[in-house]
């Protein structure tokens, strides 16, 4: 039997790299799957390679935006069973290089819009009912010019415990995946050549960046009933960039 067979499922992010291959896993597994993105392009062109799927546009950084993706779901789906918080940005920079602008914009996006999405979307999960939230390494290591990406993500990683000791009564799971360096647009979207990309790859003990199928399979795994014990966790992988 398919692990997600009969599950409503949101991907927030679900245009490109984990949050893509994550809504092709969930559906594979049976489930009925939503995606979010801001650009209609990336959205349009997602949708036709996904197939069967619900496209939301909304922006994860727009508070008042989530209730609409939350009305969106109730009027398609009726409820949701799992919510993959995977839409975020990383900005790297200085801590001399930044503004207020910047800094709010990561922090709305990374943190204050999934902490938001999640309250809109409380009356329509099920019990049970999975969250996941797609964290990250740079919680835990001291990476320079990553400060406000690290913080935004030690927030977000702190919400599977906060949140599910406050919402576990409900039937809701909260966890975490923590990725270290993943194989996709990301590295070049933040400007890293192919030489900075070698010297980041010198730092994984495995030798070698990540997949995003290796993040979306541990997506289905926390969203499944084969997880039904795992509470408030957080599951690095990282290739041992953390821990070795």
């Amino acid at each position: 039997m398919k692990r997600l067979s009969n599950k409503r499922a949101l991907i927030t992010g679900g245009t490109s790299g984990i949050g893509l291959e994550t809504a092709r896993r969930f559906l594979q597994e049976g489930a009925r799957v939503a995606i979010t993105g801001s650009n209609p392009a990336t959205l349009h062109v997602a949708r036709k390679a996904l197939g069967e799927v619900l496209a939301i546009e909304a922006d994860a950084g727009d508070v008042r935006g989530q209730a609409a993706v939350a009305e969106a779901l109730r009027e398609s789906f009726g409820g949701l069973d799992v919510l993959f918080v995977n839409a975020g940005i990383g900005d790297f920079r200085p801590l001399g290089q930044w503004d207020e602008a910047s800094f709010d914009r990561s922090i709305a996006v990374n943190l204050k819009g999934p902490f938001f999405l999640i309250q809109a979307l409380l009356p329509i999960l099920a019990k049970p009912a999975s969250i996941v939230l797609n964290t990250s390494i740079n919680a835990h290591i001291g990476m320079p010019n990553s400060s406000i990406y690290a913080a935004s993500k030690a927030g977000l990683l702190s919400l599977a415990r906060t949140l599910s000791g406050e919402l576990l009564p409900r039937g809701i799971r909260v966890n975490a995946i923590s990725p270290g360096p993943i194989a996709t647009a990301l590295h070049g979207k933040i400007g890293m050549g192919e030489a900075e990309i070698e010297g980041l790859i010198t730092q994984i003990p495995a030798g070698r960046r990540g997949d995003a199928e290796e993040i979306a399979l541990a997506a289905v795994f926390l969203a499944s009933d084969e997880a039904a014990f795992t509470v408030g966790s957080e599951l690095i992988i990282d290739g041992g960039m953390s821990t070795l």
